[in-house]
């Protein structure tokens, strides 16, 4: 059974994650995503659920951390400058290998910037964003539909690997509404066994650390990490190709930004221009295969992004720059219109744009 309702991305993101058996959620307002903590404050008391609206970001994220720790599927939002408050936290989290989901709906930035869109945050989701070397699975929905589908993976990828997910979304996308389809499901149920609960029939409790003084203690935990995110590139890259297979120029994009691409796509299409497009779903993992693919055949590629150009680092890695990378972007919360990157496209096949 299923129902299809009008919903905001970001109450998407909340009925999904309550489906996805949360229940313990910590947060801070702040815009675009402001609606998932009203969202949570309404509806986590009514399941037997926990909300807490922290005091701060630094305090939210901690209080994910101690959730997590005890076994609880939980989760915390932001939007850009929150996230950047809780990105110690972050890093405890993932040496501890503790599954939780934390929800950025960027806006423009740096600093306080704006409360508009924009995609700004990509290097602090995929490259880490606190200190020592760790990632965060990274995934990015383009609909409503997918702020829920990604959410409820989220969570049980989180479980799965033992390890922090972040839902990467935008402000048009938290705060555009679209028909979504709410499937009926029975939650995941995972052991853990090592979660924090006490004794509970153990002759030692479980501890649960990320401090280790001894520097052959930390590097076999880094060690540990950097196989198990081995694992995660194998299993997890997730992408949609779509009129890749004679396409002369590959558009890349993410998000609310892959939305325009196709338009301004099919309108190359119509003018018999040979146009695909590449989207990321994971971030990271970042899918390689199609780029790989693509450089054999394809004679360049066209990277938009609302920012000033982060994920092309990783367009460019992943076609070990084998053909010309260029790109196209607004920043500051400006969001491009589909004219604007077929302007582009026009541009990058008379050979009147450089590549970068």
């Amino acid at each position: 059974m299923s129902e299809k309702v009008l919903m905001k991305g970001n109450e998407a993101i909340c009925e999904a994650a309550i489906k996805a058996g949360c229940r313990h959620y910590f947060g801070y307002p702040i815009t675009p995503q402001t609606e998932i903590p009203e969202y949570m404050a309404r509806e986590m008391p009514k399941i037997g659920g926990v909300f807490v609206q922290a005091e701060s970001e630094v305090a939210a994220i901690n209080m994910l951390y101690g959730a997590a720790a005890a076994g609880a599927r939980a989760m915390t939002s932001s939007s850009s400058p929150g996230i950047s408050l809780k990105q110690e936290g972050l890093s405890f989290i993932a040496a501890c290998q503790l599954p939780c989901v934390i929800v950025n709906i960027v806006r423009g930035g740096p600093g306080l910037g704006g409360i508009q869109p924009a995609q700004s945050d990509y290097f602090q989701a995929t490259k880490g964003g606190g200190h020592g070397d760790y990632r965060n699975i990274v995934l990015a929905p383009n609909s409503v539909q997918e702020m829920l589908d990604l959410t409820l993976l989220a969570f049980d990828l989180a479980d799965m690997y033992r390890n922090p997910v972040m839902v990467l979304g935008d402000g048009a996308l938290g705060q555009m509404m679209e028909p979504v389809e709410i499937k009926a499901g029975s939650v995941k149920q995972v052991e853990k066994p090592w979660a924090v609960t006490g004794l509970r029939e153990r002759s030692t409790p479980n501890v649960i650390n990320s401090l280790f003084l001894k520097p052959e203690q930390l590097e076999e935990l880094n060690i540990r990490l950097q196989a198990k995110y081995a694992v995660i590139q194998q299993n997890e890259m997730r992408w949609e190709e779509t009129n890749t297979e004679d396409a002369e120029l590959v558009l890349v994009a993410y998000g609310i930004t892959a939305r325009i691409a196709h338009s301004a796509m099919e309108e190359a299409r119509e003018k018999g221009m040979k146009v695909g497009l590449v989207r990321p779903i994971s971030l990271w993992p970042f899918p390689e295969p199609p780029f790989a693919r693509l450089a054999d055949t394809a004679q360049a590629f066209l990277t938009l992004e609302l920012s000033a150009g982060q994920m092309i680092e990783d367009v460019k890695l992943a076609t070990k720059c084998r053909k010309p990378v260029y790109f196209y972007g607004r920043t500051g919360g400006m969001i491009a219109t589909p004219a604007e990157v077929f302007a582009e496209i026009v541009n990058v096949m008379n050979g009147n744009k450089e590549a970068r």
